[in-house]
């Protein structure tokens, strides 16, 4: 028995008629009628009464039907979904992200990849710069997005799009006063900060920003950035973050562009990934961001 075989039966019993549903299968009546009374013979019953008036099921003929409409719809149903998975329009992609996204083009291009491929299960996954470039290593994860300075990588990578650098104040604070803060004006200040997220990177960037030595008194803290934002809030000190994390509102915190002489302080984003990784999500998903920052894609060297 042919998987044909079923659709044919189910045409014809839906059709009542030999001469229709050869029509609609495109196919002349004598080969199917020659072909149903195959199947008959192969199951030693007989599937159809054959009147003037048209083509009917017999009551074992419908016992027979109705299974063959589960197979075919069943079989079509994983045809279908393996389409769609090989196409990257469903299945599950893993991505790394490194800073918050409750504003920006990170929080742009999640929700725009989500209303695109609504099929796909998307699993976020949180940490440090170095968490995640391990991560990607070993395949756990499928994309990183990660704020440079650039990590050590030799496979491929995109350069995306650049966020300002603020600082978080509590909102009681004199240098909230002013509509953008210098460098040289967080010396003085009690800095929170930890492992998580861009916080190395933003620490890093303000020892270079005053010379070299770490100007401030820090306040480490192992938690994650709402934690750090919620203790800003109570005035515990002041925290360097990038604008993505400006879209959430935290009771008593104000924030600030950090400037130096050229104005706005900034830091971009890349996307990293594996040119080996087979997940048939993971291509849809570069494509639209290749679409999403032509310009920036173009660039020589970013895979």
């Amino acid at each position: 028995m042919e998987f044909r075989d079923l659709r044919w039966a189910i045409a014809a019993s839906q059709h009542r008629s030999l001469r229709q549903a050869a029509g609609t299968l495109r196919i002349k009546q004598p080969t199917l009628s020659r072909r149903l009374r195959d199947l008959e013979y192969k199951l030693g019953v007989t599937l159809f009464e054959r009147t003037n008036g048209g083509t009917r099921p017999t009551i074992e003929g419908q016992e027979f039907l109705d299974a063959a409409r589960r197979i075919v719809d069943e079989t079509e149903a994983i045809a279908a979904r393996l389409k769609t998975h090989s196409r990257g329009e469903s299945g599950r992609l893993t991505i790394g992200v490194h800073a918050s996204f409750s504003a920006g083009n990170l929080r742009a291009t999640l929700l725009d990849h989500r209303r695109r491929f609504p099929d796909v299960d998307r699993q976020l996954v949180d940490g440090s710069r170095d968490y995640l470039m391990s991560d990607l290593a070993s395949s756990a994860i499928d994309v990183a997005f990660v704020a440079e300075p650039t990590p050590r990588w030799s496979d491929r990578s995109l350069l995306l799009w650049s966020e300002r650098v603020v600082v978080a104040l509590p909102q009681t604070h004199p240098l909230t006063a002013r509509d953008v803060i210098h460098w040289s004006e967080l010396r003085e200040e009690a800095l929170l900060s930890s492992q998580h997220g861009p916080a190395p990177e933003l620490l890093k960037l303000l020892i270079s920003k005053m010379g070299g030595s770490e100007p401030c008194r820090l306040l480490y803290h192992d938690v994650a950035l709402d934690r750090l934002l919620t203790l800003v809030g109570a005035d515990w000190g002041v925290l360097l973050t990038l604008e993505g994390a400006t879209g959430a509102a935290y009771q008593g915190v104000t924030f600030r562009e950090v400037h130096d002489a050229e104005g706005p302080t900034r830091l971009s984003f890349r996307a990293y990934w594996r040119q080996d990784n087979c997940n048939p999500s993971l291509r849809p998903f570069l494509d639209m961001l290749r679409e999403r920052y032509p310009d920036l894609s173009a660039t020589p060297g970013t895979g």
